[in-house]
């Protein structure tokens, strides 16, 4: 099973990254970009195929590693493949 975590601050963390992005868009020519929120996509193969328990052990490794759970969401997507 293939398992992607989508990883972004919370609302209202600062995002230097983000906010470098969003004004080089706009050096670029690039009008209309309101704000820009950076973040990381973390793509995982694991032996696991039952999708309820391989949900929760990449909720487990979000909490304990991927994810800084005091300033950052997580979003996790499952791929029976």
């Amino acid at each position: 099973m293939k398992a992607r975590v989508h990883v972004s601050y919370k609302t209202g963390v600062l995002d230097p990254q983000g906010k470098a992005i969003g004004m080089t868009l706009a050096n670029l020519g690039f009008a209309g970009v309101g704000d820009v929120r950076q973040g990381k996509l973390i793509e995982l193969e694991l032996a696991e195929s039952d999708a309820h328990k391989a949900r929760k052990l990449v909720e487990a490794m979000c909490e304990k590693l991927l994810a800084n759970t005091v300033i950052e969401n997580y979003a996790i997507e499952l791929d029976n493949e």
